[in-house]
């Protein structure tokens, strides 16, 4: 498999395209940007998206998602419980410095807990983290490769002060299920470098 790095959008957030080398099939995690230079990049690697996986519904990883569906055609999944922090991104962007986005419309499909995404040979399971928001996901490669979101950043964790986040709970997703991984699972968090969980067991702040 393999996995592409781009960081977009106004606050750089991580977008990540995994690749089937086989099937040539593709997976998108967050789409955080709807330019025309991100789409023709994408169209030139000649792959078939099948689908984007959302870890959270704030404006950040969400700007691209309408562009994206209308040029590929892809279902998008979020947390049902993120729903509503799709329908409220426009004023989640004007509290946080005036930007401006349109309402995001084609996140139709949820994902839960333990569901799972097939990429060639390779399993995408869905693991539910709240605490940054409600209806946080994180994906698990079956071959060790976490996709945190703004869940586990390296030495850091999300923030929780806005809508639907809690410290509580991104304590418990943190330390009681995603340090309960191999400590070699390499995470490619929502923003930042990549980590791996056995460094962050000694060193995160959550700690």
């Amino acid at each position: 498999m393999i996995i592409k790095t781009y960081v977009k959008g106004p606050i750089g957030a991580n977008n990540y395209l995994l690749i089937d080398e086989i099937t040539n099939d593709a997976i998108m995690i967050d789409c955080s940007a709807s330019d025309d230079s991100f789409i023709n990049e994408i169209r030139a690697l000649g792959i078939n998206l099948k689908a984007i996986l959302l870890t959270h519904g704030h404006f950040d990883h969400i700007m691209g998602c309408d562009k994206f569906h209308e040029e590929f055609g892809v279902p998008i999944y979020v947390g049902k419980e993120d729903e509503e922090q799709i329908i409220h991104a426009p004023e989640m962007t004007e509290m946080l410095g005036g930007i401006r986005i349109p309402d995001v419309t084609s996140v139709k499909n949820y994902v839960s807990e333990g569901d799972i995404f097939k990429l060639g040979d390779t399993e995408l399971k869905a693991i539910s983290t709240p605490g940054h928001t409600k209806g946080g996901m994180c994906y698990l490669t079956s071959d060790g490769k976490l996709f945190s979101g703004d869940t586990l950043f390296y030495t850091s964790v999300g923030r929780t002060d806005f809508m639907g986040g809690s410290w509580q709970e991104i304590v418990h997703s943190v330390k009681d299920k995603l340090f309960n991984l191999p400590d070699d699972t390499k995470v490619f968090p929502g923003h930042g470098p990549q980590t791996t969980i056995g460094f962050e067991k000694n060193n995160n702040e959550i700690l």
